[in-house]
């Protein structure tokens, strides 16, 4: 499954772990609040109200006393139980038993984060994912908090362990997440360990939580498979964004595979079961009827009455899609916007709320903000986003240090630094994934100095020191090599704590750089900015020449 307790990032000054918008004791991610706030707004609605009377007693929302499908305006012990979970992954909701506005929003919000159709509908497949990512289990814990012992065994319970089988689940281990640490919990550990080349002693000390955290840059799973920007038949061996978004799909189709944006055999076996069980030939080649079903119940509405998804750039769908228009061209539309961000009811009409999302993202991608969805619009929605504005000139190896230094200042989560992620692919915004190698690539298209381009150090490191697309290691640093920093040592650049920039000036042991994804030196937002380093300061460095 995807990370949903936690965004890890590994950037400036170690591995800085930073929750994504934690705004609770859980988790919680924003999604599209301009658009939900709006709704809400305008029909008088605000967060949090609710009665002080007791809930009812909780009932499991899987046991036949619940409807098939919770809704807004039902209440009882179903309700309770709901706003329970909501509020086990962060949601902080009055526990009252009634399914009012502030629960509605809540469990919106929770399917936009998990790959379900955002209905505000709690089905089979809502309910079961809310069990599955957490439960009722004590609300999360980083392990590397002050907050969880130094070595967490079996018999041990709470957030720490929740937090410990949230992770293990990501790694791919099928464990209940309930907070106990048991021997189910304790076997994951040990294969776990063993995986990594670690002592396999199931306990979860220093090593075993900072490779249950290990990660590079995350793969976005902003991409659609069915845009341009992914093959028409993803397969084993492929690697990157597509592969993650697969992975997440998969996940949200009761697979268990882990999101590292790599086709292994887990996945491969994971993409013949789901073939299988719809009916497709099991090739294990995610072509465009793996991928139709893949997208089935997740951009169509989730079975509450939207016209089946059409992809906007078909034939079927007019050239601008407007206000007014109801159609399976509108669903499409509706379910691309909430990968984006937004937090639309995914029904196929366009009304006002899917007007002011389609303005919010068209002001994002720095488009014409006019809520028609055009040629551009449909582009920028499938992933292909133009390139930032007036890019700085080409001119080779020779001008990589000129392009970077022209960006310093420019802020993570501007327009500007979500721009970088087009030479990768990338339709996401900065402030949602580790992008210091995706500037690093960015600088490489703009002047073409590489065709390599990746949004991992390690791959950096790796092509380097194969000497491949003109890419070499040296150890006499001039401006504008590229550096990478591996910041656990080892130089092996696979611990998932590395760092990459550009070489700006050199003084012996000492330089600088311009680094994106990096701290501002005088505080505020990370963004590109000059740091000093140095090759004797405890990290190893790599110095790559691009000729």
């Amino acid at each position: 499954m995807g990370r949903l307790a936690f965004l890890v990032r590994a950037e400036d000054e170690g591995s800085r772990h930073r929750d994504a918008h934690r705004t609770g004791p859980g988790w919680r991610i924003r999604i599209g609040a301009f658009a939900a706030t709006a709704a809400m707004v305008s029909a008088g609605i605000v967060l949090g109200a609710g009665p002080a009377a007791a809930a009812p007693p909780a009932i499991k929302l899987t046991s036949t006393s619940c409807p098939n499908e919770i809704v807004q305006g039902q209440e009882g012990g179903c309700v309770t139980e709901l706003q329970n979970l909501l509020n086990a992954h962060g949601a902080g909701l009055v526990v009252d038993g009634q399914f009012g506005p502030s629960t509605l929003y809540a469990v919106r919000e929770y399917q936009a984060a998990t790959a379900i159709a955002v209905d505000g509908r709690v089905g089979p497949a809502t309910k079961s994912k809310l069990y599955a990512t957490g439960g009722s289990a004590p609300a999360p814990i980083n392990l590397q908090s002050s907050s969880c012992p130094a070595n967490i065994v079996q018999g041990d319970n709470g957030g720490c362990v929740t937090e410990l089988q949230r992770l293990l689940r990501h790694h791919g281990y099928a464990v209940d997440v309930d907070g106990d640490f048991g021997a189910g919990t304790a076997s994951a550990v040990r294969s776990f360990q063993s995986s990594y080349a670690l002592t396999a002693d199931g306990q979860v000390g220093t090593n075993t939580k900072r490779a249950l955290y290990d990660t590079d840059e995350s793969p976005s799973t902003g991409l659609d498979l069915r845009s341009t920007s992914c093959p028409e038949n993803i397969v084993e061996g492929q690697s990157g964004g597509c592969v993650a978004t697969l992975q997440s799909l998969l996940n949200g189709k009761g697979q268990s595979v882990g999101v590292d944006g790599s086709f292994g055999p887990l996945t491969l076996t994971a993409v013949k079961a789901f073939q299988s069980a719809s009916g497709l030939t099991a090739d294990g080649e995610v072509g465009p009827n793996t991928k139709a079903a893949l997208y089935s119940n997740i951009g169509g509405g989730g079975g509450n009455g939207a016209p089946a998804p059409i992809n906007l750039n078909s034939a079927s769908c007019p050239n601008e899609i407007v206000k007014g228009q109801r159609s399976g061209c509108v669903t499409e539309l509706q379910s691309l916007l909430n990968h984006h961000g937004a937090d639309l009811a995914v029904d196929g009409d366009f009304g006002a709320l899917t007007d002011s999302a389609v303005r919010d993202f068209q002001a994002e991608k720095g488009l014409s903000v006019d809520g028609h969805a055009g040629p551009n619009t449909k582009a920028a929605l499938y992933g292909a986003v133009t390139p930032p504005s007036s890019p700085p000139p080409g001119g080779g190896y020779g001008k990589i240090l000129d392009v970077a230094a022209a960006e310093v200042g420019t802020v993570e989560g501007s327009t500007r630094a979500n721009g970088y992620g087009s030479a990768v692919g990338l339709s996401l915004s900065t402030s949602n994934y580790a992008w210091c190698a995706t500037f690093v690539s960015w600088v490489a298209k703009q002047t073409g100095a590489s065709s390599y381009r990746n949004s991992y150090v390690s791959g950096w490191v790796k092509q380097a020191r194969a000497g491949n697309y003109h890419l070499s290691v040296t150890t006499s640093p001039q401006p504008g090599d590229i550096v990478a920093f591996d910041w656990d040592g080892g130089s092996d650049f696979t611990g998932g704590n590395e760092h990459i920039g550009i070489v700006r000036t050199v003084s012996g042991s000492s330089f600088t750089t311009v680094e994106g994804n990096t701290g501002n030196p005088n505080g505020g937002s990370d963004g590109v900015y000059v740091k000093s380093r140095a090759t004797n300061s405890g990290y190893d460095v790599v110095f790559i020449r691009v000729r």
